[in-house]
């Protein structure tokens, strides 16, 4: 039986696809069975994160309507062999999905996977809910800024409300430099902020951005050090103890003598 986990923000451009993507084939990697589900019918950007969007006939909305079985929307990543996406719909809104439907199709998926991740949409609107309905527990992606912070505890209030007991936070977008001077919150602050334990942190790294636009995962960079922290977090989920990686170091002295005159 897969865990089912889904994926979401509150608000939009945090990294959610990006990060549903890399993690699904950390978990790939590592050997585990993976499906990824993109159930942000009319907008659809995750095929575009994984460079599927050419391999795409039938869709999540397919399946859904009892046209065909969620086999045959199935597609298999060709890098990772482990990892698949089962796309959503361009054509329709939201709507077009409820969450009997979800459950089912998700029910149906559980003893084919050992990892179910769900791309939900942005916002606390009908998607989310669809969304939320199938999983067994959720990811909160964020960033360091007030705005995301709030949108976020409005989302953990929400899983809250539909008896989630399983919430973890990953904290994107992350410079080490503004922390060092105190112009960004630092995963102690968001975790005091939001109430919930962060199993991942990200730098705010190029690199990313890069391989995204290319449609390729960043745990191909061996170099870059957000491919380690996705594996790690895949590791993570599977129940392993696995230390952070520390991204803010000392500030220097120079930084505590700019901090001084600050004052």
């Amino acid at each position: 039986m897969s865990e089912i986990i889904v994926i979401t923000s509150g608000k939009g451009g945090v990294g959610k696809t990006t990060t549903t993507a890399n993690l699904g084939a950390a978990l790939a990697a590592a050997g585990k069975k993976t499906a990824l589900i993109d159930t942000d019918t009319g907008l659809r950007n995750l095929d575009l994160v994984l460079g599927l969007e050419n391999h795409i006939c039938s869709t999540l909305i397919d399946v859904a309507e009892g046209k065909i079985p969620y086999q045959n929307a199935l597609i298999k990543h060709p890098l990772y062999e482990n990892l698949y996406l089962l796309p959503t719909s361009q054509k329709y809104d939201k709507s077009a999905l409820n969450a009997d439907a979800l459950v089912k199709i998700c029910n149906e998926m559980r003893n084919d996977f050992d990892y179910i991740l769900i791309d939900c949409p942005a916002g606390i609107e009908q998607g989310f809910q669809t969304s939320i309905a199938a999983a067994d527990s959720a990811i909160v992606v964020t960033m360091p800024e007030m705005s995301a912070l709030r949108d976020a505890d409005k989302i953990i209030g929400e899983l809250n409300r539909a008896e989630f007991t399983d919430i973890k936070l990953i904290i994107n977008r992350i410079r080490p430099d503004m922390i060092r001077k105190n112009d960004m919150l630092d995963t102690q602050d968001i975790t005091e902020i939001l109430g919930v334990d962060i199993i991942g942190q990200l730098p705010d790294e190029e690199a990313i951005i890069k391989y995204t636009n290319k449609g390729q995962s960043i745990i191909e960079d061996d170099a870059a050090l957000s491919a380690q922290i996705f594996k790690n977090i895949a590791q993570r989920i599977c129940g392993e103890d696995i230390p952070f990686v520390n991204l803010v170091s000392p500030p220097t002295i120079i930084d505590k003598l700019k901090s001084l005159f600050k004052k």
